[in-house]
Formats: C-alpha cells, structure tokens, sequence
C-alpha cells in the first residue's frame, strides 16, 4: 500500500483502485460460497410421499394396460403424457364441462404425494376414519386420495357418483366403478365403493339423455352395487347419510373428504365459488352460507362438528402444495418442493455477511484515520 507521506496527490486506501478490487473479489466469493451453501430440507413425510406415487404410478400403469388391450389408442394432443386415462370431450354419460389442464394435473404420481402433505396438515393421521365422496369427474385424484389414505392408514368409507365431466372416467366402458374394480383386483386398493348414483344435475343425471341415464345404471348393476336413486337432490343426500351411518355414526368419523363438484356432496346451501380447497371448517362454512338452497353432506358433516377436505379448483390447490400444474413430462417421482425445500445455510451466510462487513468497517475506518491525519498536516495538495 503506497505511503500517504509521499509526494503527489493523496489518496485515502478506499479511494485506492487495487483496494476496491480485492473488496469487490471477496464480496463475490462470500456471495458465491452463501449460494451454493444451501441445504436441502426433506419433508418429515418423504418416504410415505415417495411410497403413495409410486403406488399411483403403478395404478396408472395397470389400469393404461387394461384400456390398451381393449384396442383403445391414446389421443396424444390431449393426453400428452400418454396415460391413457384422459377421457373423451363429449360421451352419453358426461354431465357437464371440464378442465382438461386439471384432470392432467391430478393424472401425475406426484398428486398422491400431495394428497399425503395434505392430509398431514389437516391433522389426518394413521386409525382415523374418513367418509369419501366422488365423482367420475378426476380420477386421478379419486386414485391420489384413495392411495394417499391407505399409505397413511386411514380407513376410507366411499361414496361414488358415475356421471363425470369433460376428459374424465366418461367413457361408458371404463367407468370409475371399471377403474376401481382394476384396481382392487390388483391390491392397489383394498375396498370398492359402497354404493353409487348417477350423478350430475340434481344426482339423478339431469340433461342426461334416458341411453346415458341407462349405461350408468348398469354399469352400477353390474358391479353389484346399491344404487342411490331417490326422486330428488334432497333426498339423496339423505339416502347418503343412511348409507354412512350404516359404517357407524356420524360423529364416529374423524374426517369427511369431498372429490370433484358432486352436488350431492356439495349442496347448494352455501356460495361453491368461496369455497377454497383444502380444508374446510365451520368458521369457513358459515360466512358464505345461504339460508335457502340444500345442505350437500360434506356442509352436514362440517356444522356437526367434522372437518373436511375439498379437493377441487386443482390450480388454486396445486399453488398451495407447490407443484406443477399440468406439467408435461410428468416430473420424477421424490423430487421437487412437494418432497424437500432448499434453505439457505445460515452458518455460512452469517460469517460470509460479518467478513464482508468487517472489511468495509475496516477500510472505512482506516481512511478516515488517514484523513484526519493529512488535514493535521494542512498540505495544500490535499484532495478529500
């Protein structure tokens, strides 16, 4: 460092070109070593996650098999990741439109991961019970949620309606009901539905032509099921709750889950639009309830008392649990945010952040003591 005594104009060591540049180059080695410091935190529950996708993805695989040995080919544009579980746009058993981005998203493994993380933080837990109602509308997530629960341990009481919306189980020959039988018959699933209804408008397959109404009813039939069938929305729903009260009473289960946009499950007692998904309580229920209109079972199970979960609204859902919405490849299984988060090391960060600050203290306060010494010194050729 050159002697401020010597001649010529004075310079503070801040001032100096080779002192900045070492500050600058180990300003930028701390920055490099803070970066690429960073652990990976894996969630608590990474091995049950990793477990329920790579069930679902041998379900998927099982049940791809079946409808390729039928001689169905696969609609690459709108099944690009060539599950073949997408179904068809329009078919005599579909009730109403669909997102064909969110059923892709719910036909990924890794939504059985989700499922896992999502009953974690409801509180769901090994031994508990929980009454199931879907639809034929996702079956990605009817086989995400039902997997996911019998990863954890949790004793699944379901209830299905047949009809499904666009790009769902809408193909009259593979049904839910066709999809869940494969799947039992395969040890993926340990229990079949315990009784099903048609489904779609009023649950009884309004704007359903009589041909659609018929397939659904047979398809029922033939997997020996009761079939739900009141003369009314109302009274199905009431025909739903003796059929859960058969398995115990009500207040005997710990948790009440809700697939899809069934209206038997979802009522028309409070506003669908404010009802986000994941859990739902009673402190979310009542503000956005209506004093007309009917009380689907999941609002009957949450004012007694039983949370639920609502597993629909697939984009607002996926942001929540941190993955892809419709991703294309399907991502590998037990990688990305859902399975483990990278934080920064803040050991390192803390000692990179004082070596970067002691050294400018240090400069800034020799050169002030270099300044106060030369302004003693009254030298005209000074320059602060």
């Amino acid at each position: 460092m050159p002697n401020p005594s010597m001649s010529g104009m004075f310079r503070p060591v801040i001032q100096m070109t080779r002192t900045l540049a070492i500050m600058a180059g180990v300003s930028t080695l701390c920055f490099w070593f803070a970066f690429n410091s960073r652990i990976e935190k894996v969630s608590e529950n990474y091995g049950m996650k990793v477990m329920a996708a790579e069930r679902m993805q041998e379900a998927m695989e099982i049940l791809k098999l079946s409808r390729m040995e039928k001689g169905v080919f696969m609609d690459i544009e709108n099944d690009p990741n060539e599950t073949g579980l997408v179904g068809a746009q329009f078919s005599l058993i579909t009730t109403d439109e669909g997102d064909l981005d969110a059923k892709l998203t719910t036909l990924d493994p890794n939504f059985a991961a989700a499922m896992v993380e999502l009953f974690s933080r409801a509180g769901l837990k090994s031994g508990d019970t929980a009454a199931v109602l879907l639809t034929g509308s996702m079956p990605g997530a009817n086989m995400a949620v039902l997997i996911a629960a019998e990863t954890i341990g949790i004793e699944t009481i379901t209830l299905a309606s047949l009809g499904a919306s666009q790009w769902g189980a809408n193909y009259p020959d593979f049904t839910w009901l066709d999809m869940e039988a494969i799947l039992v018959q395969n040890g993926i699933l340990s229990n079949k539905s315990l009784a099903a209804s048609i489904g779609g408008r009023n649950d009884l397959g309004r704007l359903l032509s009589p041909r659609g109404r018929n397939l659904i009813v047979q398809n029922i039939e033939q997997h020996g099921l009761p079939i739900i069938r009141a003369n009314n929305l109302s009274a199905n729903i009431d025909l739903r709750m003796e059929t859960l009260k058969k398995y115990g009473p009500i207040n005997g289960y710990d948790f009440m889950i809700n697939i899809g946009g069934g209206v038997a499950s979802l009522g028309t007692s409070f506003n669908l639009k404010l009802l986000n998904p994941g859990l739902v309580t009673r402190a979310k229920i009542e503000p956005i309830s209506r004093e007309e209109g009917i009380e689907g079972v999941m609002a009957r199970f949450v004012k007694s008392g039983i949370n639920a979960l609502h597993i629909l609204n697939i984009t607002e859902l996926t942001e929540m649990l941190q993955m892809p919405f419709a991703p294309i490849p399907i991502p590998e299984i037990g990688k990305g945010p859902l399975y483990a988060v990278e934080h920064f090391n803040m050991t390192v960060t803390a000692l990179c952040f004082i070596l970067v600050a002691g050294m400018v203290f240090a400069v800034g306060r020799h050169s002030h003591n270099q300044i106060n010494e030369r302004m003693k010194e009254h030298e005209p050729d000074s320059v602060l």
